[in-house]
Formats: structure tokens, C-alpha cells, sequence
């Protein structure tokens, strides 16, 4: 019976976690900082080809530990099927070190020493599940060792009589098959008739072998590019995708001609190259694009060659994966793109694209007041001390409410401070909540940050907290004051896009000014106009006319929008009926971040010492209960 094609691709080889050296041109020796990367050939291209829309599948082996479970939900984050990752209870997940000196030189350490990916067996997968997919993408390094290689023939063996088609990128690492120090893992070619001779004896199992110059010359034993593909095709009758890089690349897909511009040459693009390090992995998930839905080899190797230029130009491997949307609007534009690298609107669909939670019907309780609290306290007399104390019980309050009121993962939320909330920021953090916090210097107007650079403190910050910045701003301000306050918002917003952090932008017309719902949407054409597009905007309840209006600019300037949240100004709860119904056919419009109305009363009679823990967590939980009731009956 024959199997169904369910899955487009699996993936069979490295997965490991990379630590990119954050130190642009210093030596590995002097990295102060690193980011954590999805790294690994096979991981790379499972999550490249996830986000270029196929169906793909990882097989391999992780750790029992916390970068096995990383490397998990990173590849699940974006679709790929995890079935087959299989958690390794003796072995760690492998790790690399990386450095980024210039253009060509990127030291670079594996720490594979029995780790878990290397432990794949062809017990670890059935001929079903092999059977299952249209196509096997297997990496060189699992042929280096018996082990896995044994897996790898298993698995070409069962692709061969089950019509999966079989891709190898042939992937050399001299290091990876002991041929040079431990800690040489920069040196990309050493030759070797071993190496050389291992491969010749498998490469008749594949339809697809992808590689370098380089690459090809191992494979053909002959560092002559020519006679390296001659070599190859008397032992393979595969298509031979060679990669030249900034030429772009060329397919054989029968005799091997004199002149290696003699097959299809795709030629590629230009791009102002940070590093070279994952141009491979983007090149196959492009490629791979093709290949599975049946495209030209020449559209196969467009998508190849664009993945690649956009990568080399980018921090990381699997980060810098371009996504499907932004594959196909750089392409449609090509020619009006010399360099996409820096193209402000190929950037922005690579930010927007990429997220890796969907948010809606928010209830998010809004404590990250400072000021008022501060005056509340000492209004009472109460010691500024319990301030911290106060909003663990907020958060408490809040969590029980979400609790009661049935809000499933991804629907509750917070906006909480550093400067009295950091403990209940620790305590909800990683718990699929929506967190926000705030970075303005309360009430400062023109707007300044709390404190100081943003770009220094962001380092520090988790990367699911959204940025929120409130400014309190009006169309009729005068020049400089608009000015600076462009300026400022302009700077958090490029601080945000550096760190992948999301942005809120909170806009409030000051009290002493005129004040017309019409300005919200006149305020935010301008802010775009300008070149911010937070993720998010935070705005007062208006009508119904007046949200339309606002959807209408942002669907203008950035369809991609999170959309809306709406605050509460300290309104009574009874206000909130009606600008919830308001909102009600305003598709954008989220939810809502609401504070005062639901903890300044109980709040203020807990610091004066009129009510004790118990009474405040239930006040505060009704209160938001209610509030969250409204919300949910907003379209009834």
C-alpha cells in the first residue's frame, strides 16, 4: 500500500545550538556577548524551508537539557514537524562557538563530542515515516562516522523504494571528519582520498547532490571544478547543483560540459556581505522551495541564490532565514533592489514575518505605574518599600483572574516595571503571557527615556517583553517639540528592529491641550510617515467612525500591524461598556491594558494599611473580572 505523502521534507543531520559572537571584527578570544541561534546544517534548512512554506520534518537527536529543549521549540515555532527529534537521555545537545572577524574569516568551534545528534540509529525511524515525505535532505557529516552513516544508507534505502526523492549537500567540515584540530573549524577543505572514497560509495543513492567548488572537489577527488563534476558523474546520475557564490550558481543535470558556464547558470545577487557562515543553508532551503513544488531549475536556483545573498548579509544562520512573504517581494522588485541588504521595506517584512506568537483578545492588566503609585504611598504616609510587595500581589491577583475567567494560554497579559515590579516580571516571564514594560521617564514631556540608551538596557531584557513607550504628543505642538519627540520615538523604534524586541507605542494628547478623537489617526499617519511601524499602538477608546478611520491608516502603512490596545486613563469601570461596544467591528483593535480603574482603590487602601493581602488580591481580581467580562461581551 502506498504511503501517503503527508510531509514535504525531512531532515536528516546536524541540529545544534549556535553562539554567535555579538562583537562584529574582534577575535573569538576577545567576544564579551554572544545570541543564541537554531544552528546545525540539517536544522537550518528544516527551519529555512519552514518559513518558505513547506512542510518539513527534523530528524535527529537532541539533549535532555535546556538546548535540547530550545532547538525544539525553535523548529516548532515556525511549523516543523518534531516528531522525530528524538530526546537523547545520555548525550547532550551539540553546541557552536562562532566569531564573526570580517568578510571570510569566522572562527568557529564544534563541541560534537558524543553528542546527541551524532547517535541517530536506523532504529530511531520507520520506513512509513521515511516513505511519508516527498523528499529526504541528508547533510555530509552524517556520513562520517559508521553509526550514523548506517542511518543514513536506512533511510536512503527506504526514500529509494517509496519514491522520496533524495538531496545531499554535501556540507564538508574537515574538522567534523578528523581531519584537522579540534578547534579548527573555520578550515573549510582539507583533501583527502578517504574522504573522498567515502562518499563516491553513497552518492548513487541521491537525484539531487548540492555543493560548493570546494565541496565538488571532495567529492570528485580533483581540486579542478570540472574534472571534481566529471569524477562525481561517472559514479552518480543525480542533478549537480554547484554553488560559485557571488556568480550565483550552475545545474548539470546530464553530461558534465567542458566550460562550467555550460550547464543553467542562475546568477546571484548583490549584497554587502557581513559573513559567509549560513549562505549554504539558505542556498538548500530555497533550492529545496523548488525542487518540492515541482519549479524550473532556474526559479529553484532564483529562490537559492536570493536566500543566500540575504543571509551573508544578516547576524546568525536561522535567524536570518528570509520567510516566504519577504522571499517573494524582493524577487517580484528585483531589479529595484540593487542592494536588499539595506532596502527599509525588505527589513520590515523580515521583522513582521518572522514572529513566532500570534496574540489576540488580550486582557492585559496594566501595573507599571511608578508616579502614581509613588504619590498614592505618600498620600498615606506608607513606605515606598512596599511598593514591590504591592505589585507581587497584583501580579497574583492577576493571575488568579486569569484563571477564573477561562483566558487559555495567550490570551492575558501584563504591563509591569523594573523599578518596583521586576519580581513579578521574573515570576511571569516564560509562562506565555503578553509582557510589556515601559521605558519612558514617567510624565516627561518632551519624551525621555527612564534610563537613558535604550540599546544598552535591551541586552538585558528577555526577548518575549514588549517595549512599551508612552508619549503624551498633539498635532498642534510646535516644531522642536515635535521634533525632539520624533527623534526620541524614532530611536526606540530603530533600537527595537536591532534587538527583535516588539514595540508599543502608547499616545495620549496632554490634558491642557484640545482634545478630538480625530487626531489619533492624523498622529499615526504621521508616525509612519516619519518610518515607525511599532507592533503595536496603545490609544484611548473613541468611536466607532473615529476607529475606523485609525484601522484605515495603519491597513495603509503596515498591514502587518499586531494592532490595537486600548487604555484606561484611570476611567471608571462603568466608562468601559461602552468604548469596549465601540470597538466592537474594529478588527484591529486587540484588547485592551487597562491599570487604575482595576487596582487604585484597593491598592490605596493596602498601603494605608486599611486591608491586608488577602482583601486587596480579591478586590483587584474582581475588578478585573469585570472588566474582562465587558470585553468578552463587547459583541453581543
Amino acid at each position: 500500500m502506498k504511503t501517503e505523502k503527508t510531509l514535504d521534507l525531512i531532515c536528516l543531520g546536524r541540529v545544534a545550538v549556535d553562539f554567535y559572537a555579538q562583537q562584529i571584527g574582534s577575535r573569538l578570544e576577545d567576544a564579551s556577548s554572544f545570541a543564541k541561534y537554531l544552528g546545525g546544517s540539517s536544522g537550518n534548512v528544516a527551519y529555512g524551508t519552514a518559513v518558505q512554506g513547506i512542510k518539513s520534518s527534523m530528524l535527529a537527536r537532541v539533549g535532555d537539557e535546556h538546548m535540547g529543549r530550545f532547538l525544539r521549540e525553535e523548529l516548532q515555532s515556525v511549523g516543523v514537524d518534531t516528531s522525530h527529534l528524538i530526546t537523547d537521555k545520555e548525550r547532550l545537545t551539540a553546541l557552536v562557538i562562532l566569531g564573526i572577524k570580517d568578510q571570510d574569516t569566522f572562527p568557529l568551534i564544534f563541541y560534537r563530542d558524543n553528542c546527541a545528534d551524532m547517535a541517530i540509529t536506523k532504529d530511531d525511524f520507520s520506513e512509513e515515516y521515511i516513505a511519508s515525505a516527498k523528499a529526504l535532505a541528508i547533510t555530509g557529516t552524517h556520513l562520517s562516522h559508521p553509526n550514523t552513516r548506517e542511518a543514513v544508507l536506512t533511510a536512503l534505502e527506504y526514500a529509494g523504494r517509496n519514491g522520496t526523492k533524495r538531496l545531499l549537500d554535501i556540507d564538508y567540515r574537515p574538522v567534523l571528519w578528523g581531519l584537522t584540530s579540534l578547534g579548527d573549524g573555520e578550515t573549510r577543505y582539507i583533501d583527502s582520498e578517504a574522504v573522498t572514497k567515502s562518499l563516491q560509495e553513497v552518492l548513487h543513492h541521491f537525484d539531487v547532490l548540492v555543493g560548493t567548488e570546494e565541496e565538488f572537489h571532495i567529492a570528485g577527488g580533483s581540486t579542478d571544478t570540472l574534472t571534481a563534476l566529471k569524477n562525481v558523474r561517472k559514479v552518480s546520475q543525480a542533478v549537480l547543483v554547484c554553488k560559485r557564490g557571488a556568480l550565483g550558481c550552475s545545474v548539470f543535470e546530464h553530461d558534465i560540459p567542458d566550460d562550467l558556464d555550460g550547464g543553467i547558470n542562475v546568477y546571484g545577487v548583490r549584497v554587502e556581505v557581513l559573513n559567509v557562515l549560513g549562505a549554504g543553508d539558505a542556498f538548500m532551503s530555497g533550492l529545496l522551495r523548488g525542487y518540492i513544488n515541482g519549479e524550473s531549475w532556474e526559479q529553484c536556483c532564483r529562490y537559492a541564490n536570493a536566500c543566500g545573498a540575504l543571509v551573508v548579509s544578516r547576524h546568525g544562520c536561522s535567524p536570518a532565514m528570509p520567510t516566504k512573504v519577504e522571499l517573494d517581494d524582493y524577487l517580484a522588485r528585483a531589479e529595484s533592489v540593487p542592494r536588499p541588504d539595506v532596502d527599509n521595506h525588505l527589513n520590515h517584512l523580515h521583522r513582521v514575518t518572522t514572529r513566532k506568537k500570534q496574540w489576540d483578545d488580550l486582557c492585559i492588566f496594566a501595573f507599571d505605574h511608578r508616579k502614581q503609585l509613588i504619590d498614592m504611598a505618600n498620600k498615606c504616609g506608607a513606605d515606598l518599600n512596599r511598593i514591590p510587595k504591592l505589585k507581587e500581589l497584583l501580579l497574583q491577583a492577576a493571575q488568579q483572574t486569569a484563571q477564573k475567567a477561562g483566558l487559555a494560554q495567550g490570551h492575558a497579559g501584563i504591563l509591569a516595571d523594573t523599578t518596583f515590579g521586576q519580581s513579578a516580571l521574573n515570576a511571569i516571564t516564560g509562562k506565555n503571557w503578553w509582557i510589556g514594560r515601559p521605558i519612558e521617564l514617567p510624565s516627561s514631556r518632551p519624551l525621555e527615556l527612564e534610563h537613558g540608551d535604550l540599546g544598552s538596557q535591551l541586552i538585558s531584557w528577555p526577548l518575549e517583553h514588549v517595549v512599551k513607550c508612552l508619549a503624551f504628543y498633539h498635532p498642534a505642538d510646535n516644531a522642536e517639540l515635535k521634533a525632539t519627540q520624533d527623534a526620541k520615538l524614532k530611536e526606540v523604534y530603530q533600537a527595537c528592529c536591532r534587538t527583535g524586541h516588539e514595540l508599543l507605542i502608547e499616545i495620549i494628547l496632554p490634558a491642557d491641550m484640545e482634545q478630538n478623537e480625530d487626531y489619533y489617526a492624523e498622529m499615526l499617519n504621521h508616525f509612519y510617515h516619519i518610518g515607525i511601524k511599532p507592533d503595536w499602538w496603545k490609544l484611548p477608546g473613541v468611536s466607532a467612525n473615529a476607529w475606523q478611520n485609525i484601522e484605515n491608516v495603519i491597513q495603509q502603512n503596515d498591514k502587518y500591524c499586531r494592532g490595537i490596545l486600548i487604555l484606561g486613563l484611570d476611567a471608571p469601570e462603568s466608562h468601559f461598556e461602552a468604548v469596549f461596544n465601540a470597538s466592537a467591528n474594529a478588527k484591529l483593535v486587540k484588547g485592551f491594558a487597562v491599570g487604575r480603574t482595576i487596582f487604585g482603590q484597593p491598592s490605596a487602601d493596602w498601603l494605608a494599611g486599611k486591608i491586608d493581602d488577602k482583601t486587596l488580591i480579591q478586590s483587584v481580581s474582581e475588578r478585573y473580572g469585570r472588566l474582562i467580562q465587558l470585553w468578552k461581551n463587547r459583541h453581543q
